[in-house]
Parts: structure tokens; sequence; C-alpha cells
């Protein structure tokens, strides 16, 4: 009888350890879950330094910190200075007249992928970018902080000659005009010069 009572409780040994063998961890499988979601959601909004892509603003603004910091790459053109050697390359383009990423829709290159990427959107009709305040969409991320300002009364943009702020830096251009006397348009009848080609346009 003493061999059955071995095969026992080799037996219940064995299910005691299969038991053990594999507990269910919740958190894991909680965290697994989010970064499902994180993997399946649509990464819409795009960081200006790196091209990486987040789902979430927020993210992107966290992301934006890590290339805050110390430059050690500095441009032997213009003195500027970057935190990456990717960075300093993409600058140098600028200098050099470089545009390797080229439109298969049109003619148009350009010096970045980023700036590729928010052209073939004009072909497209993409707008990734939704205003949370009025559900407008935009092309890329910059055209929906300028246009956010008017949602928020900011003006960053002020004139150093008088009290007048904008939300764009383009409306400041134009004001500045009224002291400037600049008149850059110009009819091809008359020969009479206007500060703005809204204007010319009227004419």
């Amino acid at each position: 009888m003493e061999p059955i009572q071995v095969q026992a409780d080799e037996i219940k040994l064995k299910e005691e350890i299969e038991i053990k063998e594999e507990p269910i961890d919740f958190s894991q499988n909680i965290s697994f879950i989010k970064l499902e979601r994180e993997h399946s959601a649509e990464k819409s909004y795009q960081c200006s330094d790196c091209n990486k892509a987040f789902s979430h603003n927020s993210v992107l603004i966290k992301h934006h910190r890590t290339h805050i910091g110390k430059k050690l790459y500095r441009c032997t053109k213009c003195e500027k200075t970057f935190s990456k050697n990717s960075d300093l390359t993409r600058h140098k383009r600028v200098h050099s007249g470089e545009k390797p990423y080229r439109c298969t829709q049109c003619d148009k290159a350009y010096s970045q992928n980023c700036s590729l990427i928010i052209q073939q959107r004009t072909h497209t009709g993409e707008k990734p970018y939704r205003c949370t305040k009025c559900e407008r969409n935009f092309s890329n991320n910059t055209e929906l902080t300028v246009h956010q300002r008017v949602h928020y009364g900011e003006k960053p943009y002020r004139c150093t000659q008088c009290d007048k702020a904008y939300s764009q830096n383009w409306s400041l251009k134009i004001h500045q005009r009224t002291h400037t006397g600049e008149k850059p348009y110009r009819c091809t009848q008359c020969e009479k010069t206007f500060s703005q080609n809204t204007d010319l346009t009227k004419h």
C-alpha cells in the first residue's frame, strides 16, 4: 500500500505546482490593455523636431521637453546650436538648398520630410488636427495652434511702434507697414502700390 500513497502524494504536489506556476497578474494585464490601446490609437500629433507622432497632444507637449537641454551641435554657417546631430543635418539643408523630399503628385520638393507630409495633405485633403472648441480641422498642428488663439484671445505678436497686438505673425507684418510705409503690391495697369494683397485685388 505504500507505493500507492507515494503516487497520490506526487499527484497532489504536481497539481499544487501547476496552480502556482502561472498566477494571474491583473496589473500587468491592465498595462497591456492600455499599451494596446495606445498602439491602436491614431497618432496625428507630430513632433516638429524629430517627426515622432503621438495620439494625444498632451503626450506631444511632454515629448517636446526632451528636446530642451544641452545643444552640442553648432552650425558653422549661422552659429545656431542643436541638441541632436540629426537636427543639425536637417538645418544645414537651409544653407545648401538641398531638398531631398519630393512630392509624387506635383513637382514641389522640401528639405524636411515633415514639410512634405504636410504638403501632401493638400492633395489628399487630410486634416487630422481638430479644434476642440469649434470642430474645425487643420492639416498641421501649427495651423491649429494659430486658430486656437481666436478662441483664447491670445495675441503674442506685438508691434514695437505702438500698443497693437495680433494672434498671427503675418497680421503684425501687415500692420507694421503702416509705420514703415512699405507697399510691396503693385498694380500692373496703373503702377499704384498697396500694403496688402487684398487691397490690390479690390483695386
